[in-house]
This record gives C-alpha cells, sequence and structure tokens, in this order.
C-alpha cells in the first residue's frame, strides 16, 4: 500500500470484531474473533485501495480469504510512541498512523465503528464523521453468495421446524391433558433444549427458541414455559445462526396437538390468508406499508383488528399486535421493516413474512415464511407445511 498519497486523500474507515461487528463482516467476508481495520483509501488521481489491518497470526488466512487488496498487520503501523499491549488499542493506533502516513485528513466511518478508534484517529490530528446510512442499502441488497447462505440457514431451521412440530403432534396426552414424551411431561424448555441439540449438531447456534402454549402464546414474544397441553395452539418460532457463515434462519409454525378448538382454527385461516396476501404484495419497488397494508386488509375482513389492545380491554381481545415482518440476513431483525412507514423494497431483500393473531385468553397463531425480493415478486424459501396437524 502506497502510504504517501496527497493531502487529497480521503478514506472510509470500517473497523472492530468480525465475529461480532456484522457491519464490518459483511464487507469484508472474514470471520476472525480479534481486532480488524477495514480501509478504503482514494487519492487525488482517483487510485483506489482496500487495506486490512489484523492480527499478525491471521494475516495469511485473511489474505486468501478476506475482501482486501492488502493485508497488513499492527506492527506495520506502529507509531512513534509504540504499540499499546491491548489489542484493540493497538488495532485503533495503527489504524490511525496509516492514515496519517497516507495523507489523509478526514475520515469517514460507519455507525458501528468502536469509540476507540474515532479517539486514536482524533488523537492524531484527523477528523472523523459517522455516515448513519453507510452500507444499510449494501446489507438489505444480498449477493448471491449471501442469498445461497441465507437459504441454506432456513432449510436447517425448517428441518429443526419439523422436529419440533412433530414431537408436539406424536406426543401422548396424559388424563389431565398434559402432553408426555418417553414418559416425561413434553415442557417447553425440554422441547426448546432438543431443537438447541438439533442445531448444533449442524452447526448452528440459537437463541432462545419461542415454544409458547395455550395463553403463554398470547404474548407474541413470551419465549413460553412448563407444560405443553393438548387441544392448544404452540407457536413455535426458530431462528438459529450459522457458526460458519454468521448467517440467519427464521421460521414460524404453530402446533396443535388433538382435536383443533374453533377459535384457534378460525384465527389460523386468518393468518394463512394474511401470509399469502402479503407475499403476493411483495416485490421491487413496493413499499414495506404497502405490504404490511395487505395483511392488515385481510385480518380486519376476518374480523380482527389491528394493534396492541386497548387499556383494559378482556383478555379474550384477539388481534394482530405487530408488524407483518423484518429484514434478515447477518441479524436477525435487520431493515427493512414491512410495517407503517417501511421502505420501498429492493431486488435482494431478505424478508419474513409473518402475520399473527394473539389471544390471553386462548394462545396465540403465527405462521412465518422468509422470501427473496425480486423484481417480479419474491421467491419463497420455505418448503413447510402451514397446518396446524403434523401428524
Amino acid at each position: 500500500m502506497n502510504t504517501q498519497h496527497s493531502k487529497t486523500a480521503s478514506a472510509i474507515l470500517r473497523a472492530g470484531i468480525p465475529a461480532i461487528n456484522r457491519w464490518l463482516y459483511h464487507k469484508m467476508r472474514f470471520l476472525v474473533g480479534d481486532p480488524a481495520a477495514l480501509i478504503e483509501l482514494t487519492d487525488g488521481a482517483g487510485g483506489h485501495q482496500v487495506a486490512l489491518i489484523i492480527r499478525d497470526i491471521e494475516m495469511e488466512r485473511a489474505r486468501r480469504h478476506a475482501r482486501a487488496d492488502r493485508v497488513f498487520c499492527p506492527a506495520d503501523f506502529a507509531p512513534s510512541e509504540g504499540l499499546s499491549g491491548d489489542r484493540e488499542t493497538a488495532t485503533a493506533q495503527a489504524t490511525a498512523e496509516c492514515l496519517r502516513r497516507a495523507g489523509v485528513e478526514h475520515v469517514t466511518a460507519d455507525r458501528s465503528l468502536p469509540l476507540i478508534f474515532a479517539h486514536e484517529i482524533m488523537r492524531a490530528g484527523l477528523t472523523i464523521e459517522c455516515d448513519p446510512t453507510m452500507g444499510v442499502m449494501e446489507r438489505r441488497a444480498k449477493d448471491e453468495q449471501e442469498i445461497a447462505w441465507l437459504r441454506q440457514a432456513q432449510q436447517v431451521t425448517e428441518e429443526s421446524m419439523r422436529m419440533a412440530c412433530e414431537m408436539v403432534a406424536c406426543a401422548t396426552a396424559g388424563a389431565d391433558g398434559v402432553l408426555m414424551h418417553d414418559g416425561e411431561p413434553l415442557t417447553a424448555d425440554r422441547l426448546r433444549a432438543m431443537v438447541d441439540i438439533f442445531l448444533l449438531e449442524r452447526g448452528y447456534t440459537n437463541p432462545p427458541s419461542i415454544i409458547a402454549g395455550g395463553p403463554e402464546g398470547g404474548d407474541c414474544h413470551n419465549i413460553g414455559s412448563g407444560a405443553l397441553r393438548t387441544g392448544e395452539p404452540v407457536i413455535v418460532d426458530i431462528f438459529p445462526c450459522s457458526r460458519e457463515t454468521l448467517y440467519n434462519g427464521d421460521c414460524t409454525r404453530t402446533v396443535v396437538h388433538g382435536e383443533v378448538p374453533p377459535a384457534i382454527a378460525k384465527m389460523h385461516a386468518a393468518v394463512v390468508e394474511a401470509k399469502a396476501a402479503a407475499i403476493a404484495a411483495t416485490g421491487a419497488g413496493v413499499t414495506g406499508e404497502a405490504v404490511h397494508t395487505a395483511t392488515a386488509q385481510v385480518i380486519t375482513a376476518h374480523g380482527y383488528p389491528m394493534g396492541l389492545p386497548p387499556e383494559g380491554a378482556p383478555d379474550t381481545y384477539c388481534g394482530m399486535v405487530h408488524g407483518t415482518g423484518h429484514g434478515v440476513g447477518l441479524d436477525v431483525h435487520e431493515p427493512p421493516l414491512l410495517d407503517k412507514g417501511g421502505p420501498e423494497l429492493v431486488a435482494g431483500d431478505i424478508l419474513t413474512i409473518e402475520p399473527g393473531l394473539y389471544s390471553k385468553a386462548i394462545g396465540g397463531i403465527r405462521v412465518e415464511d422468509m422470501v427473496v425480493v425480486t423484481a417480479s415478486g419474491c421467491d419463497n424459501f420455505d418448503t413447510l407445511p402451514e397446518g396446524l396437524i403434523w401428524k
């Protein structure tokens, strides 16, 4: 890397720990657990280089796999006072020195930059500003590699979903209605552990899955606890992360053991129809708000309200209390939102479509697919059945 540019040189900086900082990892596509800095440098003559500063023992792998023109370690840009014994501080010091030697006076960074990097850059006499929009559209419009990774993640998520729903459906019910598996009560916590193990064996980490039976499912983000029972809806929402790629799956289904109560069947029919309407409305150039409106039209046509219950509403209140969906990628919840004020969709957006209905008296219904937005509509990643019966 030529560090003797003119004072007209400009730089864009992303930094942090790629295993934690999804914005940095998205740009460099190299997974490592130590601090790193990715510097895009443009000189006054129009030349452009991407330099990566990373721990010395990672340099060889980074040269093979990272999206960078040149790879350095902090020692290559040690300031006159030397490098700190703290790795993150040393990386920040080296970043500031690299920029100074390149003749950069002003740096633009994204929203995720750790403050220690800004501190060292300013201490070196440079100015720095945050561009809050940097990387947002790049992360939304997934490339072919990302789409393949997300399809793979959703396939594994569906496999775990089928296991969980069939476990509920095929359990036996005791005289008190409690579901039994291998002679022990089938609880939400027990089933959640089974899902965790299933995914761990396939290379995925898993935040606590939502497995909420009966009235607990009436709170859309209650993860659920205690015994699962026959004749009650069980919401199963699984959203694991690949340990290899860091990309996420996200799928929800609802299962009922035994006979389906008429009120639950009615809620389910409305939710499935709303999901179909939302998927049909999705496409590049359509707004997230328009997709949510398509959902709301079906929900209200079935006689259910939209929005949180008013103060003092009885537990029998049953409505859709959240938006239609959200973006998915390196984070489970990313832009754009499919809700009021949701922005225009672009080709490559990966979205969940997940209408739901919730009643604190009887429980909830949610059915969620993942789609990729295309110029002509969207493609659905999901192949699982939508029904309540899984046996």
